[in-house]
């Protein structure tokens, strides 16, 4: 390495720095938001679970609730209604007179609180007795809604919801009763929905819960914390919680559920149409949940606060040692050594310090070798740099020698690779030629064999022709022999049609004589017909026969003609193979002659061939061992110029290897050690 390429590599080493940052400070932005997402996370989840577990049991304590309420209410029903059905049953028992009967609802006058007017009775000419402290005013008694659902029950219940003449929503529970007077009567006595509501109420097992009571009959809100709403149809309300449970009341759906962000929760009155319906906000029930929420929140912050603290406090202990040793370290990279590291932990920043000390022991060692190598090296560089000068002059005398050499060399192989190519060139034709020659032989022998064969092909064809002449002749005597004996089928034909028409007179005679015979000869007669028949029969068979046979004459007649037309073409055939075995005979003689010269001619190439090659081989080892002579000069011009070019290099070398030294000595006085 040169000096200025030392200088370059050192200068370069000092000016690179990259923007450092604190570990303290990077581990704390990587543990800090993984600590905040974590205690936030449990705070989502603790949150999530205690609102679904508190929405559970806020669900099934309303369930509850309105159960007890309900039964409240049943209980409440059944009292009131025992009440009434047993003043009814004593007035009935008694039967007093109208004066006692006064007596008697003065009696149970304000005993049932929940009845503020008291029992009283409507008569069929439409008279009202009642207590004399009750306030009760019925403009028209018989269009009441105590005597017109009184009429109708034998037994006190109740009704449906009403506005009396006060205009105070009431229910009423009325029935007919048996007093001393033989007219008609009902007993009633009016409840009032504000009662209804306080009974409905009362007792609810949970804050911020309210109940209302429906009949669902016809829709009436019997018992509301609003009075607004209570005696209204709940089916006509504009409100959205009393629209969503009037939707689930009439398709009786009295699950617990969530409307309008309440708990909504329905009980049916047992024996009754009414239903109980208990509601409570969520956020009345996830109160505690959001309380909860607001004191982990709190609670996470400030855990999040003192994670952080004790974290930072953790953090600057364990990485306190890496400041001294950080600056310890840019101490040396300015080039003093002579610094020394103090590790007083056994962690890995502790072996960290150990090794860096043991890294300064090294660098101060290493530092001082240098220095001596530095200066041994500056006087060898100065020794090699006068070797190196005497040696390039001497390598470029020779050099010159070397060129002169490799000219003459050059010239003296150029000549004999002219020879040897020319030499080489004879060869390749003649080896064409005695290649060309073979394959001409080759094709020859091959002809020789094809003609031959073809020869012998020809033989066999002559030899098949005569097979096929002698079978046409026997052919023909055949089909001569088969005419002859379709002449005697036809006399034999003719004779059977003889036979047939003498038959044929016979039949004839005997019919004429059955005829005569008259009833005796029916039966010779009918033998006769049949005999007839057949005669015909045999007739035209025989005329059918005699038809086939000159058809088959005819064809006998044809097949023989042409036997004849085939013999005739088989002996021209044989005599045209005759002439083409003698033809085939002449050329393979010539053939066999022209393969002979050729052998002959192959037999004078080789000898010119091996001339050839003998003269071209030694052409080329001549040629070879010129270029031999000419690579070797060449490489010994290359040495030489290699060797001039190396002193000179080794002269430029050794200059810049005494700088180098120099320059090393320069930059090893920066270090301190």
């Amino acid at each position: 390495m040169s000096a200025e390429k030392l200088r370059k590599v050192i200068g370069k080493s000092k000016t690179v720095r990259r923007k450092t940052g604190k570990i303290r400070n990077k581990l704390l932005v990587f543990t800090m938001p993984a600590v905040v997402i974590l205690v936030l996370v449990l705070v989502f989840v603790t949150t999530t679970l205690s609102k679904k577990s508190l929405t559970k049991m806020s669900t099934a304590q309303l369930e509850t609730s309105v159960s007890t309420q309900a039964d409240k209410v049943k209980a409440w029903l059944d009292e009131s209604l025992m009440f009434y059905k047993t003043v009814k049953a004593q007035i009935e028992r008694s039967n007093l007179s109208y004066v006692k009967l006064q007596g008697v609802l003065e009696g149970f006058y304000g005993f049932d609180k929940n009845t503020p007017d008291g029992l009283y009775i409507i008569s069929e000419q439409g008279n009202v007795q009642k207590a004399s402290e009750s306030k009760l005013n019925l403009s028209d008694p018989h269009s009441s809604e105590a005597w017109t659902q009184g009429i109708t029950h034998v037994n006190m219940d109740f009704g449906g919801a009403y506005k009396n003449d006060e205009g105070q929503y009431v229910i009423t529970a009325a029935g007919l009763i048996n007093t001393n007077s033989s007219d008609l009567n009902v007993i009633a006595a009016d409840v009032d929905l504000n009662k209804m509501t306080i009974i409905v109420n009362s007792g609810m097992k949970m804050d911020g819960a309210s109940s209302f009571l429906v009949d669902t009959v016809n829709g009436t809100i019997l018992a509301h914390n609003n009075t607004d709403i209570m005696g209204t149809d709940i089916n006509s309300s504009t409100d959205e919680l009393l629209s969503e449970c009037a939707k689930r009341l009439n398709s009786r759906q009295f699950e617990t559920t969530t409307i309008d962000h309440e708990f909504v929760s329905m009980k049916e009155i047992e024996g009754t149409d009414w239903v109980l319906v208990s509601t409570i906000s969520e956020a009345n029930v996830l109160a505690d949940v959001n309380r909860l929420q607001t004191y982990m929140l709190i609670i996470g912050f400030a855990a999040i606060l003192i994670i952080m603290i004790v974290m930072t406090l953790v953090v600057n202990r364990v990485v306190a040692p890496l400041a001294p040793m950080t600056k310890s370290i840019e101490t040396m990279a300015k080039g003093d050594f002579s610094v020394d590291i103090k590790s007083e932990s056994n962690d890995e920043i502790g072996k960290m310090g150990d090794f860096v000390n043991e890294f300064i022991k090294s660098m101060r060692s290493m530092i001082s070798s240098i220095s001596q190598e530095s200066d041994k090296l500056k006087e060898e560089s100065t020794r090699s740099d006068e070797v190196a000068r005497s040696m390039s002059s001497a390598s470029e005398m020779q050099a010159g020698a070397m060129g002169q050499l490799n000219e003459t060399v050059d010239q003296l192989a150029v000549a004999v690779n002219d020879i040897a190519q020319n030499a080489t060139t004879l060869a390749n034709v003649v080896a064409d030629t005695k290649e060309s020659s073979e394959k001409a032989n080759s094709s020859m022998k091959e002809t020789v064999s094809i003609s031959k064969k073809g020869r012998e092909d020809m033989q066999q064809l002559n030899v098949a022709m005569d097979d096929i002449q002698k079978s046409n002749e026997k052919l023909v005597i055949s089909i001569n022999k088969v005419g002859d004996a379709s002449e005697q089928i036809t006399n034999i034909v003719a004779l059977i049609g003889n036979i047939a028409d003498e038959t044929s007179l016979l039949s004839l005679n005997a019919s004429i004589e059955a005829a005569r015979a008259g009833e005796a000869g029916k039966g010779f007669a009918v033998v006769a017909t049949e005999i007839a028949k057949l005669a015909q029969t045999s007739s035209d068979s025989a005329q059918n026969i005699a038809q086939l046979i000159d058809e088959v004459r005819n064809l006998i007649t044809e097949v023989v003609e042409q036997s004849n037309v085939t013999a005739q073409n088989i002996e021209h055939n044989s005599e045209l193979i005759n002439t083409a075995v003698s033809t085939f005979d002449q050329i393979y003689a010539n053939i066999d002659s022209t393969s002979n010269m050729i052998v002959e001619m192959i037999g004078g190439i080789e000898k010119v061939s091996d001339v050839a090659t003998n003269v071209a081989a030694i052409s080329e080892e001549q040629a070879a061992s010129a270029d031999e002579i000419l690579n070797t000069s060449q490489n010994m011009v290359e040495q030489a110029n290699n060797i001039n070019k190396s002193s000179q290099d080794v002269a430029e070398n050794a200059h810049e290897l005494s700088e180098t030294s120099e320059t090393l000595t320069s930059y090893v006085q920066q270090f301190k050690i």
